[in-house]
Protein backbone atom coordinates (compact mmCIF):
# COMPACT_ATOMS: atom_id res chain seq x y z
CA UNK A 1 0.00 0.00 0.00
CA UNK A 2 1.64 3.63 -1.15
CA UNK A 3 -0.52 6.14 0.67
CA UNK A 4 0.21 9.87 -0.51
CA UNK A 5 -0.20 12.43 2.22
CA UNK A 6 -2.31 15.31 1.78
CA UNK A 7 -2.48 17.59 4.59
CA UNK A 8 -3.53 17.77 8.59
CA UNK A 9 -6.10 20.55 9.79
CA UNK A 10 -3.93 23.32 9.37
CA UNK A 11 -5.31 25.03 12.76
CA UNK A 12 -4.96 22.43 14.90
CA UNK A 13 -1.69 21.32 16.80
CA UNK A 14 -0.28 18.71 14.37
CA UNK A 15 -0.83 16.21 16.20
CA UNK A 16 -4.38 13.93 16.73
CA UNK A 17 -6.10 15.86 14.03
CA UNK A 18 -7.86 15.22 10.85
CA UNK A 19 -5.66 14.22 7.95
CA UNK A 20 -6.12 13.29 4.53
CA UNK A 21 -4.35 10.26 2.30
CA UNK A 22 -4.91 8.52 -0.93
CA UNK A 23 -3.98 5.19 -1.27
CA UNK A 24 -2.21 5.52 -4.88
CA UNK A 25 -2.99 1.54 -5.71
CA UNK A 26 -6.27 1.50 -4.98
CA UNK A 27 -7.24 5.28 -6.32
CA UNK A 28 -9.07 5.55 -2.80
CA UNK A 29 -9.36 8.41 -0.34
CA UNK A 30 -8.71 8.07 3.56
CA UNK A 31 -9.80 10.24 5.99
CA UNK A 32 -8.90 10.83 9.81
CA UNK A 33 -11.10 12.88 11.22
CA UNK A 34 -13.06 13.54 14.33
CA UNK A 35 -15.90 10.74 15.83
CA UNK A 36 -18.72 12.02 14.95
CA UNK A 37 -21.31 12.28 18.74
CA UNK A 38 -24.17 10.69 19.50
CA UNK A 39 -26.26 13.16 17.82
CA UNK A 40 -24.93 13.43 14.69
CA UNK A 41 -24.59 9.42 14.09
CA UNK A 42 -28.58 9.55 15.00
CA UNK A 43 -29.13 11.78 12.10
CA UNK A 44 -26.98 10.00 9.97
CA UNK A 45 -28.90 7.03 11.36
CA UNK A 46 -32.06 8.61 9.88
CA UNK A 47 -31.00 7.60 6.04
CA UNK A 48 -29.30 3.94 7.00
CA UNK A 49 -27.60 1.95 8.66
CA UNK A 50 -23.44 2.19 10.02
CA UNK A 51 -21.90 -1.45 9.80
CA UNK A 52 -19.63 -1.88 12.53
CA UNK A 53 -17.00 -1.86 9.33
CA UNK A 54 -17.61 1.22 8.98
CA UNK A 55 -17.71 5.14 11.08
CA UNK A 56 -19.42 8.76 11.06
CA UNK A 57 -16.09 11.32 11.01
CA UNK A 58 -16.10 14.71 10.91
CA UNK A 59 -13.70 16.88 8.64
CA UNK A 60 -14.24 20.52 9.11
CA UNK A 61 -14.62 22.85 6.14
CA UNK A 62 -11.23 24.76 6.33
CA UNK A 63 -9.75 21.78 5.03
CA UNK A 64 -11.73 21.46 1.52
CA UNK A 65 -8.60 22.63 -0.12
CA UNK A 66 -6.98 19.76 1.05
CA UNK A 67 -9.54 17.41 0.01
CA UNK A 68 -10.04 19.18 -3.24
CA UNK A 69 -6.09 18.15 -3.99
CA UNK A 70 -6.62 14.77 -2.77
CA UNK A 71 -10.06 14.25 -4.81
CA UNK A 72 -7.97 15.50 -8.12
CA UNK A 73 -5.55 13.01 -7.37
CA UNK A 74 -7.46 10.09 -6.67
CA UNK A 75 -9.78 10.35 -10.03
CA UNK A 76 -5.71 10.89 -11.45
CA UNK A 77 -5.09 7.31 -10.38
CA UNK A 78 -8.23 5.96 -11.01
CA UNK A 79 -7.79 7.07 -14.85
CA UNK A 80 -4.07 6.02 -14.73
CA UNK A 81 -5.56 2.23 -13.52
CA UNK A 82 -7.90 2.05 -16.28
CA UNK A 83 -5.39 2.72 -18.77
CA UNK A 84 -3.16 -0.05 -17.73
Amino acid sequence: MALRFFGKDPQTDGDECPTVWVDEDTADMLFQGWKADAATEAECLTVGHIPDTEAVIRIPARMVPLVRKACDAAERAEQSAKLR
